[in-house]
């Protein structure tokens, strides 16, 4: 790998969905329907809001698995080249960012949302342990101003760590239970 880390330890990656799936169902199974309403910490979120960004961490790594599988048998200019172009969209990027969670949270209620957390972190498990190291080790460079972990060259082994980590940092500007 580009990094020299090592391919991921598939039990931790396991186990980070696992403390994560627990998490999400506890925050929405202990959540009023005005916990859900309250702001966040340092976003314009509200809790529910936030909670299916969190959730879009995991749905959007389907989609990035997709995108490195092509990407990653290119030479890297090609994935250089977008991942330049997308940089260059990341006012339009962060608007769309913003609204998506408002919008899915009229579709997604939390039993809803508890559903698809469950399908997606099972989804990505099996995925992985299809996974041969080769596979792994793939890479394509990314937009590094649409997320902050996003770096400039991610592996697929790299993407199957990126939604906990997505979620652990978002869980922490959850305002769920400090009252009104």
């Amino acid at each position: 790998m580009p990094d020299g880390r090592s391919a991921p330890d598939r039990q931790a990656v396991l186990a980070g969905y696992a403390t994560a799936r627990r998490t999400f169902h506890a925050l929405l199974g202990g959540a009023t329907p005005s916990d859900l309403a309250r702001p966040t910490s340092g976003t314009r979120w509200t809790n529910q809001q936030l909670l299916w960004h969190m959730l879009f961490g995991y749905l959007v790594t389907r989609v990035l698995l997709v995108l490195v599988r092509g990407f990653g048998r290119l030479p890297r200019g090609a994935s250089k080249s977008f991942a330049r172009v997308l940089d260059a969209g990341t006012r339009p990027f962060d608007v769309i960012n913003y609204l998506g969670p408002c919008g899915a949270v009229k579709v997604f209620g939390p039993r809803r949302m508890g559903t698809a957390f469950d399908w997606i972190t099972g989804s990505l498990a099996r995925r992985l342990a299809k996974e041969s190291e080769r596979d792994l080790a793939r890479g394509m460079h990314y937009p590094v101003r649409w997320d902050p972990f996003f770096k400039d060259f991610m592996t697929v082994a790299d993407l199957y760590r990126y939604p906990t980590r997505h979620f652990d940092f978002h869980q922490r500007q959850l305002t769920l239970g400090e009252g009104g």
